[in-house]
């Protein structure tokens, strides 16, 4: 009864949770994020994930598109038509976040997330429209075709050229004094 004496007089340190939160460590990993302005479609997080949670898609930009530049000023080169992270694989890891060129992919310090659905734990970065996806999808597919025709046409009219007269040879070359 001593001990149960002692601790009914002290202070009580519960923590009012959710209305009061404990700060979170500076380097705490948590949920990701992914600012789509920066991202290049490089690949490189979607690799380095040991556990395959996150999903990339992408369509190179034609010759007469302009993406711009992230703000580190890496020149952006393809259409980034599907990012999705599936949380509930994710392992909060941290490794997709360091390998990142243009550092777009952050963990933020959001840790209440939790659904009903585990579907909704799967989170779509994407900012292009479903039209504008298949927009994109099919000019590259036609500039793709194009060009194939093109090359073709290139080589089949390099085949119809007569044939050049053979390099001359060492027997052919009349000898230098």
């Amino acid at each position: 009864m001593k001990v149960t004496f002692g601790h009914l007089f002290t202070p009580a340190v519960t923590i009012q949770y959710p209305d009061v939160k404990l700060k979170l460590p500076e380097r705490a990993r948590n949920r990701l994020y992914v600012n789509m302005d920066d991202c290049i479609g490089c690949l490189q997080c979607e690799v380095a994930c040991p556990v395959d949670c996150i999903t990339i898609e992408t369509v190179k930009a034609l010759p007469t598109e302009n993406l711009g530049v992230t703000s580190t000023g890496h020149k952006k080169r393809l259409w980034v038509t599907q990012f999705d992270i599936d949380i509930a694989k994710c392992c909060y890891c941290g490794l997709c976040v360091p390998v990142c060129p243009t550092e777009c992919i952050v963990m933020t310090d959001v840790y209440e997330f939790s659904e009903f659905n585990l579907h909704d734990l799967i989170y779509n970065y994407v900012t292009l429209t479903e039209a504008e996806i298949a927009d994109i999808k099919t000019r590259t597919a036609a500039y793709e075709k194009e060009q194939a025709t093109k090359k073709a046409a290139v080589a089949q009219a390099k085949a119809a050229q007569p044939a050049a007269s053979p390099a001359p040879t060492a027997e052919t070359i009349p000898p230098s004094n």
